[in-house]
């Protein structure tokens, strides 16, 4: 076997692998990879390994320029995470040195990549999360008994009364219910937001693998989720709500729903995605599905500089500036730093 760097959005190979490897996920796709490049300008690679013709394991990355942030291979860039395709730890080196090689003679600023499973590695850890898996392979009564009774079981028998409105699909009026939801929801959590082309394009490269569900209350849109579906797992991905209705169990609807149809189409996993470990809050609100906790670390090299006081103080007082933008200053700002934070 020999490491050859291709090219995914040109070389057919690459998907054909990510099919047939167990740990493929959506993350690995080249629809992914071309949305992020069509986006943000990022520039898709692979570090394979190549027996003969045919590829047999793999690491994607993205190349981030930036003259803000640097320049930097990332695998991959907003993704929960991003397993690296390989057999065992000796083909993980053999890459990874592929990766820093290049990454030394470009002057990278470093090389990152975001594991779901990783038993051993000599690489410095960058981050850490938690995502959370629920096996919906059960039947829908052995799911509901596995939910919280209060938080969950008892909020799913509530909305037949709330008289919610359920809606899915890709269309730009479902889209814009979304990303109208959107904003508030990241203006809580002091994030600026991508902007709608992200997802726009997300639509349109991975086409039926994207639903956008959304639940009304007097017409009025009050939840949102925007799941990605591939092979045997489907992924929530991005949810945001209006706070004003929050004692109604709108994003609960949307789950089961998606539970609903995911299971109907054979699919038996739902990621509920990414949280961060300060948000113990969303963490328990996963916990609370009956999903198992999966930590996840992020790994750099080289190691990461730890992040002085100032840098943090800068940070809080960007955020809390955050709050009381307009919109249009508000998504522009999302606009410029997604270019540059990869």
């Amino acid at each position: 076997m020999k490491v050859c760097r291709v090219d995914p959005l040109v070389d057919s190979r690459w998907d054909a692998f990510v099919d047939r490897h167990p740990s493929g996920s959506v993350f690995h796709t080249t629809a992914w990879m071309k949305a992020l490049r069509l986006t943000y300008r990022y520039e898709p690679v692979v570090y394979a390994l190549e027996n003969q013709t045919q590829l047999v394991g793999g690491i994607p990355f993205c190349v981030v320029r930036s003259r803000i942030t640097g320049r930097r291979l990332v695998s991959l860039p907003f993704s929960d995470y991003c397993q690296p395709l390989i057999s065992n730890e000796a083909e993980l080196e053999e890459l990874m040195a592929a990766a820093e090689q290049d990454a030394r003679r470009e002057r990278f600023k470093y090389v990152e990549i975001r594991p779901l499973v990783l038993q051993a590695t000599t690489l410095a850890k960058s981050n850490s999360v938690v995502v959370h898996s629920l096996d919906i392979s059960r039947s829908e009564a052995d799911l509901l008994k596995s939910f919280h009774g209060d938080c969950i079981r008892r909020k799913i028998s509530r909305i037949e009364h709330e008289e919610l409105r359920y809606e899915e699909g890709r269309s730009a009026e479902l889209l814009g219910m979304f990303y109208r939801l959107l904003l508030p929801t990241r203006r809580r959590h002091r994030i600026p937001p991508q902007p709608i082309d992200w997802f726009q394009n997300v639509i349109d490269c991975l086409g039926e693998g994207v639903t956008i569900r959304v639940a009304l209350k007097d017409d009025r849109p009050i939840a949102s989720v925007l799941n990605l579906s591939f092979k045997n797992t489907l992924v929530n991905k991005y949810n945001c709500s209006d706070p004003t209705f929050k004692t109604v169990p709108a994003t609960i609807l949307l789950h089961w729903k998606a539970i609903q149809a995911a299971k109907a189409l054979g699919i038996s996993e739902f990621n509920l995605g990414r949280s961060d470990y300060d948000n113990p809050g969303l963490i328990a609100f996963k916990d609370h599905w009956g999903a198992a906790r999966i930590p996840v670390n992020y790994y750099r090299c080289p190691a990461p500089h730890p992040q002085s006081e100032s840098n943090s103080r800068l940070a809080g007082a960007a955020k809390r500036l955050l709050v009381s933008v307009p919109d249009p200053l508000f998504v522009a700002f999302g606009r410029l730093m997604y270019r540059h934070v990869g």
